[in-house]
């Protein structure tokens, strides 16, 4: 049995065994999980300076380039732009179609399409939709030569005072896009971020489900 009283031998811990820690192992080992750090942080001030220079900083105002309705239209505003505000107020022409009502994204007036899928544009800004494809109601069609939901709402009558109807117009031919099987409870659901105040819904539904029909028995709709 070893004596307790007897020293440990040089280099190795009295209780274990192992390894001693002695003040120069510790700072040696201290100095190189330093190093390690210091490593590892200037990686990620590279890093960090590496991802800052690929953010371009935007002010004043600046150019962007958009696809609307299939064609390249460029305009200058600031970055804090809404879509909203660059169609009605930075184009020439200008697209008014898309309402400017409530402005924070709870009626649906400015509903337009952007790669597909409905969206408020008065709560995307405008720099944001650069490389996207965005459709407002100007691109389903004219009054010379309207889209088959846009017949629907005026053979169905599904409109009053009309300024809803653009962002109706719009969300119900993303949601016949998305799925042209949908029923009457689905379609209710896709079109409840559009508020008509008149209260014509039930016109609206059935503008819908006519357009649907159509596009059952005609085919694809324009």
């Amino acid at each position: 049995m070893a004596d307790p009283n007897q020293s440990a031998p040089e280099g190795r811990d009295p209780h274990s065994g192992g390894p001693a820690l002695s003040r120069r192992s510790f700072l040696k080992g201290a100095g190189g999980v330093a190093a390690a750090g210091g490593a590892l942080s200037a990686q990620a001030q590279a890093q960090s300076a590496e991802a800052a220079t690929a953010v371009q900083t935007m002010r004043g105002t600046v150019e962007v380039t958009l696809q609307i309705n299939g064609q390249a239209r460029t305009l200058r505003c600031e970055p804090r732009t809404t879509l909203l505000s660059a169609l009605r107020d930075r184009l020439e022409p200008a697209l008014t179609g898309a309402k400017q009502v409530c402005d924070i994204g709870s009626c649906g007036a400015c509903t337009v399409i952007i790669d597909g899928k409905p969206a408020y544009s008065c709560l995307t800004l405008a720099v944001q939709c650069r490389g996207k494809e965005v459709t407002t109601v100007e691109g389903l069609g004219s009054p010379e030569a309207m889209s088959d939901v846009q017949e629907a709402f005026c053979a169905k009558d599904g409109m009053m005072c009309g300024f809803c109807t653009p962002g109706f117009v719009v969300a119900t031919h993303a949601a016949l896009d998305r799925n042209p099987e949908a029923d009457l409870e689905e379609l209710k659901y896709e079109l409840s971020g559009n508020i008509c105040r008149c209260g014509t819904y039930p016109h609206v539904f059935d503008a819908a489900r006519a357009a649907q029909a159509a596009r059952h028995d005609g085919g694809e709709g324009k």
